[in-house]
């Protein structure tokens, strides 16, 4: 089957209000649909792309788009991550077991099965290992892009903006202008909202992670037109590798949907 007639019969707990419902529920007439594969809610990546998502929100509502997301965890999850990021939850659905990213073929990430160790145990592994560059291209380049900025990239923090990231003291967005100027990514700006996610999910671990055995799983991005062809699809292949273009994740949707102009 295709990616689409996957995702039109896949049935999810909807966070909104727990009911168990058609994924693309609510997206009769849409004249386009992206629709977003998570890891699990408690993964960087996940945060990261729902604050692109929110930040380009108005954006996808001009161009037509409908959004839905599907992540691993249990509603709980669900409640903590939209209550963090803002994204709708009435958009997410929930999928406890990654079951949907098999069916999708999509990136287990690292599997080694050390003995003596728990599936829960092996995946932390795995993740370390992960994180390090093994067997998930691009995530130590993406790490440093973070810490020294990416002139091809939009300015994250507003001047005026203030970020409360973990053990720093809060900072405003003139601090970025300081060490960088303004009007692109400037360095350490990105690692700061990172600092900011792993901050928040750590602090709430257990709601975020119910099971760790899926913390090496990876997401995919799919585009659909109203008939359901494919416009455009990405399978993530590593850690901070959600989107094929990283300094603009939402870049594609420019490339393939025009935005809508309103009639006279």
């Amino acid at each position: 089957m295709n990616s689409y007639t996957i995702l039109s019969q896949t049935r999810r707990s909807r966070v909104s209000d727990g009911e168990t419902l058609p994924l693309l529920t609510g997206c009769e007439g849409a004249a386009q649909l992206l629709v977003l594969v998570w890891p699990q809610l408690g993964d960087f990546d996940s945060l990261e792309y729902a604050w692109w998502v929110q930040r380009g929100a108005a954006d996808l509502q001009r161009r037509g788009i409908a959004v839905r997301a599907v992540g691993i965890g249990d509603r709980t999850s669900g409640q903590k991550f939209c209550d963090y990021t803002g994204f709708p939850p009435e958009q997410l659905f929930i999928d406890k077991t990654a079951a949907l990213h098999r069916e999708l073929g999509l990136y287990a990430g690292l599997t080694l099965k050390p003995p003596g160790l728990r599936p829960g145990q092996a995946a932390w592994l795995n993740l370390m290992l992960m994180c390090a560059g093994i067997k998930s291209p691009g995530t130590l380049k993406e790490v440093l892009r973070g810490y020294t900025g990416d002139r091809t990239a939009p300015q994250l923090i507003g001047s005026d903006e203030v970020v409360k990231a973990g053990p720093l003291p809060p900072l405003t967005g003139k601090a970025f202008d300081i060490v960088g100027g303004d009007g692109f990514q400037r360095p350490i700006e990105l690692a700061t909202l990172r600092l900011r996610n792993m901050t928040e999910v750590l602090s709430h671990w257990g709601a975020y992670v119910p099971n760790a055995a899926y913390l090496t799983q990876r997401g995919g991005t799919f585009l659909f037109d109203a008939s359901g062809q494919i416009l455009y699809e990405y399978r993530d292949r590593g850690i901070l590798g959600f989107a094929e273009t990283m300094a603009n994740p939402l870049a594609f949707v420019e490339e393939y949907i025009p935005e809508r102009i309103p009639a006279k």
